[in-house]
């Protein structure tokens, strides 16, 4: 039953730790919530206000530095111990249990469990506790040694004779030390058999050291409190107070010492009220707030185990919640101090705002207030967007922040801790802030643009306003006392602009060099020889959109063509290439441009494609659907195509003859198209991207279709789109002269699909219909009823190409096409861009509203 138990316990010895460890926490979390409860808050501030800030720093410094030679107990204990452990860790194990011990029990059950938990790895139970109870022998050796000392002073320089009277306090504490070091050399025990007479030296002369450094420390503050009190008399004090505390067992010496301090001190003239102050400030900076600190290293430590077992989740979970608090913080703090400044005598009478005050930053000077608010604002976008490079210019803000607080006449100490855990925080996001630059998405360029233009309208109507000649009148109460200290707020308002534009300058700055690289033909051509295009392949010749190539081992394997519009990547169709790679391809695209704070949006692409990126994080909408000519059933006889096979007999009775054209065509031919294009454009504005536009480079890659009049003459042509696969072939531009007849373009279209269907092609690509059927139903999405809209908008504005009802007498299959879209980007503001990116002109400059957009967009763009 013994063995089953042993099993049973070393199957789930994880799980137990986890527990102890948690336990263990409760129980500290419940002392400390103790020990805040019985501080009288009043007196707390009290004391504060009492002390200068550069005493109060000195404590908070030398309290610290007196723990550190209780670590000399950790390096003794791992000594006993088979595993070595680094310094580092050594150091930070040392502090939690020192500082545990220090203050919830002096070397009892509570010391010896924590460093059982930190030091056992890889050394049996027996090793632990011998190691753990050798140093706990020598633990009290230094205070036996104050103790002797403090004899000495009494009874041998005269100092403190007051004290006499505890004299058999002082030798009981005396006797310990050569007591204990007879006690280990006379022994014949296995257990002393390893400690040698130079290791219980070290560990006397390190607890010498933690003995003599608190009363180092205690003595420091009554010095700085500037008591008038002979300083030597509190040695025999503070040192017959420990004995107290430690024969008392209570945890820290709580109560018993206190009484014995505020007795010894009553008796050398130091008032109760400042003997309460000297403890409380001793407690504070030498028990509590090293605590606090191992507190935290120990809910590390222990949230590093948790983390693990629950595989990293927690440390995501933390360190997000912390990017976002921060972000929250900085617009919150930066929107504060711009209606400080943009309204004050407005906001200080408002009982909300006040309350709100201390949580945020302040200066006194009216132009830090704006400049340094629009630099948070600026700031948190970076943060918010995950930026490496935000953080350094974050710290250091937040750094000038204390610093002015700190010097500042409304400093308060609930401020400071305010900025304390503002800085941890930050320090807690920096492993979120991973991407190498932010990109400017409409979102981020809406708020921040917005806080700035409603800043600036309403200073300048409250700067109106002021004059005695304007129109505007508003309670003078609410206004500036003076002309000069609204103008001083004014050039104000232009630093913080140009601050705002050069910090959005320097967050987005630098492009990756796949973003920045040149149309390369050969190594796309090289793509779709050996793997086959697709339906769009073919536009990637236009050289009009970017291309990202996935490559193994020095070889393309598969290419993207994409437009970079704000923070998207608007991806035209399905990727090219190897299908094989196209899972892996996109991730390796994701993960790229991710590093850019650039998201994906793929646009016209399959069901298939779009199922594949729903299971990868990406939202998807129907776009409109594809048609498709089937090739092997196209015919014109019977009831359906009697009208084209009626304008196909007058084309022949006329003598119109349709051909195909092969590259390269010579200069006259394309002077020839040039002329009819130009003609069936009208001086209408080409389009891109997702749609062909006459470009000599361009149609000299595929064959050309013209249909001839009697004498031989060009009336019509467009150019064919082969996908590579022999499959599905189509036509992009279809252009007719005005010499041409009515139904031309059907002409060319009929020849073709009687021309592909002989080379064995079999479907027809007729292109999409934009957003057909989709957001119709009172049943669809919100979203989608909103595309819908913004469809039907676009459509007055850009009259979208191909329009269904032309289409529908040719085709015989509709295929869906879908937008897909990053998951956290809004569809809304992604179907605004790519309407923008479609129906961007090719030959015409953008005007008013379209102009700042694309100025917006091509503000970044790599050139």
């Amino acid at each position: 039953m013994i063995k089953q138990v042993k099993e049973f316990i070393d199957k789930r010895m994880t799980m137990i730790k986890l527990i102890f460890v948690f336990s263990v926490l409760i129980f500290v979390v419940r002392q400390l919530a103790k020990i805040i409860r019985e501080v009288n808050g009043d007196q707390f501030k009290a004391v504060l206000a009492s002390q200068s800030k550069g005493a109060l720093i000195i404590m908070l410094v030398v309290g610290f530095i007196s723990i550190l030679p209780m670590l000399v107990y950790d390096y003794s204990i791992v000594q006993f111990l088979p595993t070595k452990f680094s310094p580092k860790y050594i150091v930070r194990s040392g502090w939690v249990v020192n500082t545990f011990t220090n203050l919830l029990g002096f070397g009892g059950l509570l010391g010896a469990s924590l460093r059982a938990h930190f030091y056992g790895k890889g050394a049996t139970r027996k090793q632990i506790l011998y190691a753990i109870s050798k140093v706990a022998l020598f633990l009290i050796s230094g205070l036996s040694l104050l103790c002797l000392v403090s004899l000495i002073m009494i009874f041998g320089f005269g100092i403190g004779t007051t004290f006499a009277q505890y004299w058999i306090w002082l030798l009981g504490g005396a006797v310990y030390f050569p007591g204990v070091m007879i006690f280990t050399k006379v022994t014949d025990s296995q257990f002393f058999s390893d400690l040698s007479t130079k290791q219980e030296l070290v560990m006397t002369a390190g607890s010498f050291l933690e003995w003599g450094s608190a009363l180092g420390f205690f003595v420091l503050i009554g010095y700085l409190m500037k008591l008038p009190v002979d300083l030597r008399l509190v040695v025999p004090i503070f040192v017959v107070a420990n004995v107290a505390g430690v024969v008392s067992m209570i945890p820290g010496g709580l109560g018993s010492f206190d009484i014995f301090v505020i007795i010894g001190l009553g008796f050398i003239g130091v008032a109760r009220s400042d003997a309460l102050v000297w403890i409380l400030l001793y407690r504070l900076f030498y028990y509590l707030l090293p605590f606090i600190v191992g507190t935290g290293l120990f809910i590390h430590d222990t949230g590093t185990k948790l983390n693990s077992f629950l595989d990293d989740l927690p440390r995501l979970l933390i360190q997000r919640i912390a990017q976002v608090f921060l972000t929250g913080f900085m617009y919150f703090s930066g929107i504060m101090m711009l209606l400080f400044a943009t309204v004050p005598n407005l906001v200080i009478v408002n009982k909300l705002y006040v309350k709100l005050l201390p949580y945020s930053i302040f200066f006194v000077s009216h132009i830090m207030n704006i400049v340094v608010a629009f630099l948070l604002i600026g700031l948190a976008s970076g943060i918010w967007t995950r930026t490496r490079r935000a953080f350094m210019p974050t710290v250091f803000v937040l750094i000038l922040s204390i610093f002015n607080t700190w010097f500042n006449e409304a400093f308060t100490w609930r401020m400071i801790l305010l900025f304390v855990i503002i800085l941890i925080t930050l320090w807690l996001s920096r492993a979120v802030l991973y991407r190498e630059r932010m990109a400017n998405s409409w979102g981020v360029l809406l708020f921040n643009s917005s806080i700035f233009i409603v800043t600036f309208v309403i200073y300048t109507l409250i700067g109106i306003a002021a004059n005695k000649k304007s129109p505007l009148h508003f309670d003078k109460a609410y206004l500036f006392p003076s002309a000069g200290a609204w103008f001083v707020g004014f050039i104000g308002l232009i630093i913080a602009l140009l601050v705002l534009v050069g910090i959005n300058a320097y967050l987005t700055a630098g492009h990756p060099e796949w973003l920045t690289q040149r149309f390369n033909a050969d190594r796309v051509k090289a793509v779709i020889d050996k793997f086959g295009g697709n339906e769009d392949s073919h536009l990637a010749f236009l050289r009009d959109k970017q291309i990202y190539f996935y490559t193994v081992d020095g070889e393309d394997k598969v290419f993207f063509m994409y437009k970079k519009i704000a923070d998207k990547l608007l991806i035209m169709g399905e990727p090219v290439g190897d299908q094989a790679k196209f899972s892996v391809s996109i991730d390796d695209f994701v993960k790229e441009a991710d590093k850019s704070d650039l998201k994906l949006v793929f646009y016209e692409i399959n069901e298939e494609l779009t199922m594949s990126l729903h299971e990868t994080g990406f939202d998807f909408i129907k776009t409109g659907e594809d048609g498709l000519v089937d090739l092997d059933e196209f015919t014109l006889a019977g009831k359906r195509h009697r009208g084209e096979r009626a304008l196909m007999h007058k084309f022949d009775r006329e003598g119109y003859q349709f051909e195909i054209l092969q590259p390269p065509f010579s200069d006259e031919l394309m002077k020839t198209l040039k002329q009819i294009s130009d003609e069936w454009l009208d001086n209408k504005a080409e389009k891109g991207f997702s749609l062909g536009f006459f470009d000599d480079y361009y149609l000299q890659q595929a064959p050309i279709t013209v249909m001839k009049d009697s004498r031989g003459k060009i009336v019509a042509f467009a150019n064919l789109m082969p996908d590579g696969n022999k499959i599905t072939t189509s036509i992009d531009l279809m252009r007719s002269s005005a010499d041409a007849p009515s139904g031309i373009m059907d002409g060319i279209l009929i020849n073709l699909y009687e021309t592909s269907h002989d080379k064995g092609y079999k479907y027809f690509d007729l292109g999409m219909s934009p957003f057909s059927n989709v957001g119709t139903s009172r049943f669809s999405f919100t979203q989608e009823r909103i595309v819908h809209l913004i469809y039907q908008y676009g459509y007055k504005l850009y009259s979208f190409e191909g329009l269904r009802s032309y289409k529908d007498k040719y085709v015989d299959k509709w295929e869906s096409k879908y937008i897909a879209y990053y998951r956290r980007s809004g569809l809304v503001y992604a179907v605004l861009q790519i309407i923008l990116v479609v129906n961007q002109p090719r030959n015409k400059k953008p005007a008013g509203l379209a102009k700042a957009l694309w100025y917006i967009m091509d503000a970044n763009q790599p050139k």
